[in-house]
């Protein structure tokens, strides 16, 4: 949604499942150091294939478009690299969709780090009208820090070669930015770099891992799992158990600081609001200005329940969250369960119900719990002020990006609400505006 477009915001059409496919599973051509899908190859056996096989792909286009209650149905694909199955893998895929699509609109992302990618990669992706995120984290002195190859060596050439394939061939494309500990210290270079390649829709996504604890390293896992699988009630009352866990590691290196992901945010924001609204999409900033006007959220990861958004790996297996891909929330498998069945499932249920009923009291409280909701639960680790344990790590950041962010995203709202672009808040930064009923802004002189 970009709801700087264009007044007024819209509600979203209703919401259905979203069931994310990783054709390649944890394969990848990369070896980023922060992410965290690598290490889910540990739970599968050491000879695993990690490809998606023609029965397992056509019973996943198939029954994806079945269990959908919604006219439009939304394919995503990820990794590791999905690029790696080739291009036949998703030519295949598109005649799929169009055999089973039974009058609905069908809609592909994918996300990929590019360095497969050519010409006749973005020739397909422009005829079947793919979304393309591509990750990419600054210019190369930051980008080259986590996003590595296999031998240790620079990604960002081809990297950016296969972006600007995608923007040749006039595909639509956004940049997804990793924010580490080290890109949240340089905002602008980060986000006057992108400008500057000509991407004009660019997310970001905070890194927060934690240390492992010796028997996660024993199985394999680089990161500690998330907190809730190491978390026990500590009572038992007629209201919801409270919790505490018995081990509580340190982020990792890579990851942002509680702190620093806000003023990232912040300063990419102070030029964003100034200069670049309506011009340059940061999804980001959209989320934020439709918890504003009071449109219910998009993604997960501000809604006040998850569960809604699952993922299937290459061999059919359905989990609850890709953050989530652990045993403990496996659902069942495409080819032999019932899609919706696993997705309406008590133990689904209680996975997307956890995220509303574990919050913690001062997030009840909080003036931004509109827009916020704890975020995601994988980062709810922290402790709050009165104890309580089960804050989000990145609270403080959420704290002072939102209360910086109120005034701006206020007249953006009420820009929109009275039929106006959101661009216009731009002339604020000139001189008081005055939204007129009617439709019409006057800006008076300072």
């Amino acid at each position: 949604m970009t709801p700087s477009d264009s007044p007024p915001v819209e509600v979203p059409t209703p919401r259905g499942i979203h069931l994310m496919a990783k054709p390649v599973g944890p394969l990848c051509n990369l070896d980023c150091s922060y992410c965290f899908y690598l290490e889910k190859e540990a739970f599968f056996p050491k000879k695993e294939r990690f490809r998606m096989s023609d029965e397992v792909l056509e019973a996943y286009v198939e029954r994806y478009i079945q269990v959908q209650t919604t006219p439009v149905v939304e394919f995503t694909w990820q990794g590791g690299e999905p690029t790696l199955m080739g291009v036949d893998f998703f030519r295949k895929a598109v005649q799929l969709q169009k055999l089973h699509a039974n009058g609905k609109t069908i809609r592909n992302t994918l996300q990929t780090n590019a360095t497969l990618l050519d010409d006749e990669w973005a020739r397909f992706l422009a005829e079947e009208k793919f979304l393309v995120g591509v990750s990419l984290d600054g210019p190369q002195h930051l980008h080259d820090i986590h996003r590595c190859d296999k031998q240790g060596r620079s990604s960002f050439d081809a990297t950016v070669r296969g972006l600007q394939c995608l923007l040749a061939a006039g595909v639509d494309c956004n940049v997804l930015v990793t924010v580490s500990r080290e890109v949240s210290k340089e905002p602008l270079a980060v986000y006057q770099f992108l400008k500057e390649l000509g991407i004009r829709y660019i997310q970001f996504n905070p890194v927060v891992e934690r240390i492992t604890a010796p028997q996660e390293k024993a199985i394999g896992l680089y990161f500690a799992r998330p907190p809730n699988l190491s978390m026990v009630p500590v009572k038992d009352t007629a209201d919801t158990p409270a919790y505490t866990t018995a081990f509580a590691p340190e982020v990792t290196a890579q990851s942002v600081e509680a702190h620093g992901y806000g003023d990232f945010l912040i300063a990419i924001y102070d030029h964003w609001v100034r200069h670049d609204v309506g011009d340059v999409h940061v999804i980001n900033f959209d989320w934020a200005l439709a918890a504003w006007c009071q449109v219910p959220a998009s993604v997960c990861l501000f809604s006040p329940r998850c569960g809604k958004a699952a993922i299937v790996e290459h061999d059919g297996s359905v989990y609850s969250c890709d953050h989530f891909m652990y045993p403990e929330y496996h659902l069942g498998n495409l080819q032999q369960d019932d899609l919706a069945t696993m997705m309406q499932s008590p133990q689904q249920e209680r996975f997307g119900a956890a995220k509303e009923e574990r919050l913690p009291q001062v997030c009840r409280t909080c003036s931004y719990q509109f827009a916020c909701h704890g975020e995601c639960p994988k980062n709810r680790f922290a402790t709050a002020p009165d104890g309580e344990y089960g804050l989000n790590y990145l609270c403080p950041s959420y704290l002072k990006y939102f209360r910086h962010i109120t005034p701006s995203m206020n007249g953006m709202a009420q820009l929109l609400a009275h039929g106006q672009a959101a661009s216009l808040i731009r002339e604020a930064f000139k001189g008081p505006l005055i939204v007129k009923s009617g439709k019409t802004i006057q800006q008076q002189s300072s």
